[in-house]
Order: structure tokens, then C-alpha cells, then sequence
């Protein structure tokens, strides 16, 4: 376990994100490296693709924790979910419509949360979740999650989230996901 340093996490709109985008990007291709992701530089180039185009949603916003040293340490984004968002077709068994109606406020959708391994289990990651929803005024928070991440998933169900089905984020060929809601009314 690294040394407790101090760790300021500040929160960012999309256009600040993207001009952080490399720490993201460490923060990203360091924490999904690991399994049960194992994501290669391929995969991180791809999700960097998308990363400026989900930044340039109105709504878009971001939490970047930072050492004193200004060193990454870990990072969250999302947006809230639009009317037509696919989040609701992923799922392998369907919910009903009153769970699924979206209309570009109600849902805050949690792309990402990552965590670099040496600075886990000090709070940084649930640092990061509070400080990105502050003040958001959605009804709830929709997530993805691999359920072989086992200290993700505990986290989620420790902040309130519970399951509400199961899901293939990236298509057929993507490993089921939990998908996990969290009510912050």
C-alpha cells in the first residue's frame, strides 16, 4: 500500500476534462488493464475516441483526484441519460417502460470510476463518486458494472446501488455486466 499523500479530487465540465484527457486516459488504461477487464491499449484507444465526444454532451461532467504532486490517481464521468439512449436495450431481460422513460434529466448515467491500484482502499474512489454527483438533480444514477470486479461491486451495494438486471454494454461479443441503479430521491 503506498503512503497516505494527501489527494485533492476537483471537479470538471467537459471542455476542462478534455484538457486533463491524459490523466484519464493513464488513470483508465492502468485500473482496466487489470483483470477482470484486461483491456489492451486498443481497447483504452477506443474508449479515447469516444472520450471527446462524450465530453461535448452540455451535461457532461468529471472528477479527477490528483496527488500533491499533481500525480493522477483516479477519475469518474458521465452525463445524464437522453430520451433515446440505448442503456435500456442492453439489458438481457427487458424492464418496464416507467423504468426505462428517460428524458435527458432523470438519469445521471456513471461511465466511469477507476481507482489506480496503489491509492485503492483510502476513500478516493467514493470521493470521486460524491463529488461527481453533487448537486447533479437526477432521480437516480445508472451504472455498468463487471461482476468479477468484486470490490467494485461491494463499494456500489455499500453506496446504495442495487442490481437491476444484467447487461452487454459493448454488444454480443462483451462480457455480461451488472447493471446497477442507485435512487437519490
Amino acid at each position: 500500500m503506498t503512503q497516505q499523500r494527501t489527494v485533492a479530487v476537483e471537479r470538471m465540465d467537459g471542455s476542462a476534462a478534455v484538457q486533463a484527457e491524459g490523466a484519464f486516459r493513464l488513470i483508465y488504461a492502468e485500473a482496466f488493464a487489470e483483470p477482470p477487464y484486461n483491456e489492451s491499449e486498443d481497447d483504452v484507444s477506443a474508449a479515447f475516441r469516444r472520450f471527446p465526444v462524450q465530453a461535448r454532451n452540455r451535461a457532461f461532467r468529471a472528477t479527477l483526484a490528483r496527488c500533491e504532486d499533481g500525480e493522477p490517481v483516479g477519475m469518474a464521468y458521465g452525463y445524464p441519460l437522453c430520451p433515446d439512449t440505448g442503456w435500456w436495450d442492453e439489458l438481457t431481460e427487458p424492464v418496464t417502460e416507467d423504468m426505462r422513460r428517460e428524458d435527458g434529466h432523470r438519469t445521471f448515467g456513471l461511465m466511469e470510476l477507476a481507482v489506480r491500484g496503489p491509492w485503492r482502499g483510502q476513500g478516493i474512489a467514493r470521493r470521486l463518486h460524491e463529488t461527481l454527483l453533487d448537486g447533479i438533480g437526477a432521480e437516480r444514477v445508472l451504472l455498468n458494472v463487471h461482476p468479477g470486479s468484486k470490490a467494485a461491486s461491494a463499494a456500489y451495494r455499500a453506496w446504495g446501488y442495487r442490481k437491476i438486471g444484467e447487461a452487454r454494454p459493448w454488444g454480443e461479443s462483451a462480457d455480461l455486466h451488472d447493471m446497477m441503479l442507485l435512487d437519490l430521491r
